[in-house]
C-alpha cells in the first residue's frame, strides 16, 4: 500500500470539500446564518450546466461560466428578497427557511430532471495523470480542482482584506449597526456575500459533477461534509475550509483503503468528531471572516 499516494489523493479531494465549504464559511462569517439549502444550490448549479450542455449545445467552459454567473444573481436575489427578512434576534428562523428552500430545490430538480444519476464530460482531462513511480501517480482533473480552490479561497482573502467592498464585508460582521451608522447598506452586504457564497459552491458544484455521477438528492451529502469542512477549520476562517476540507479528504480516502470501501465515510466523520472533542473552536477559530 502506497501511503504517500493515498494521503495526496486525500488531500486532492479536500480542495473538493473546500470548494463547498468557504461559502458556508462566508455566510456565516459575515451575517452569521447558516444555509441548510447550500449544498442543494450547489447541485443546482451542477444541473443548470448540464441543462445548458445538453439543450443549448454550448461547450463545458461556457456552459459553467454562465452558470456562475446565473448563480450569482440567484445568490443576490435569494438573499435579498427573502432571506434578509429572517435574519434578526431569532437564528432558527433562516434555518428552518433554508430547510424548506432545500427540499424545494430538491423536489424541483427531481421534477425536471427525475432520479437519474447525471454526470459531466470534461474530456480527456478526467483520465489524465502525472505518474511519477510505478506506484504514485497524480490525476490531471484533481489537481486542477484542488488549484481552482487554492486560487478561489486566495481570491476571497484577498477580496476581504484589500478591497472597499471587503472591507464593508468585515465592518458588517464584526458590528451590523455601527456598519449602518457608517452609511453601509447591510441589506445590500449580506445580498452580495450570498452571491459571492453561490458562486464558490457553483464552481465546487460543476467540479463534483465532472469528478462523479449527482442527482437531486446529492446536495445534503456535501452539506453534511462542506459543514464538517467549516466546523473543523474554525467557523468563519476561509483558510481553514481548506485545511478542515483536506483533514476530511485524507480521513476518508485513508479508511476506504484500510477498512474497505464502505468505511470512508464513516472514517471522516469519526475524525471530525476527534477534532470537535480535542478541538472545539477549530483550527482557525476565526470571530470574523478575515
Amino acid at each position: 500500500m502506497n501511503w504517500v499516494n493515498i494521503v495526496l489523493q486525500g488531500i486532492l479531494l479536500g480542495g473538493l470539500y473546500a470548494l463547498f465549504a468557504v461559502g458556508l464559511a462566508l455566510v456565516f462569517g459575515v451575517m452569521r446564518m447558516v444555509n441548510l439549502a447550500h449544498g442543494d444550490l450547489g447541485i443546482l448549479a451542477a444541473f443548470i450546466a448540464l441543462a445548458l450542455v445538453q439543450s443549448a449545445h454550448l461547450p463545458l467552459l461556457w456552459a459553467s461560466l454562465l452558470t456562475i454567473a446565473l448563480m450569482f444573481g440567484i445568490g443576490y436575489v435569494l438573499q435579498r428578497g427573502l432571506l434578509n427578512f429572517t435574519l434578526g434576534s431569532d437564528d432558527t428562523r433562516p434555518i428552518v427557511v433554508t430547510f424548506g428552500l432545500s427540499i424545494i430545490i430538491q423536489n424541483g430538480l427531481l421534477l425536471g430532471f427525475s432520479a437519474d444519476s447525471r454526470g459531466l464530460d470534461a474530456g480527456a482531462i478526467e483520465n489524465a495523470s502525472i505518474h511519477i513511480s510505478n506506484q504514485l501517480a497524480i490525476g490531471w482533473y484533481p489537481l486542477l480542482v484542488f488549484i481552482a480552490a487554492v486560487a478561489v479561497i486566495a481570491a476571497l482573502q484577498l477580496f476581504l482584506n484589500r478591497t472597499k467592498l471587503g472591507r464593508a464585508f468585515r465592518a458588517t460582521s464584526d458590528d451590523r449597526e455601527a456598519a449602518e451608522l457608517m452609511g453601509i447598506d447591510n441589506r445590500h452586504i449580506y445580498a452580495l456575500a450570498m452571491a459571492v457564497a453561490l458562486v464558490t459552491v457553483s464552481i465546487g458544484g460543476i467540479a463534483l459533477a465532472i469528478r462523479t455521477t449527482f442527482d437531486p438528492s446529492t446536495g445534503p451529502f456535501n452539506l453534511i461534509f462542506a459543514f464538517e469542512a467549516v466546523i473543523m477549520g474554525g467557523m468563519g476562517s476561509v483558510w481553514g475550509t481548506l485545511l478542515g476540507g483536506i483533514v476530511l479528504g485524507v480521513a476518508q480516502v485513508l479508511g476506504a483503503q484500510v477498512f474497505g470501501a464502505g468505511w470512508g465515510i464513516l472514517c471522516g466523520h469519526a475524525v471530525f468528531l476527534l477534532v470537535l472533542a480535542l478541538r472545539p473552536s477549530g483550527f482557525f477559530a476565526r470571530t470574523v471572516t478575515t
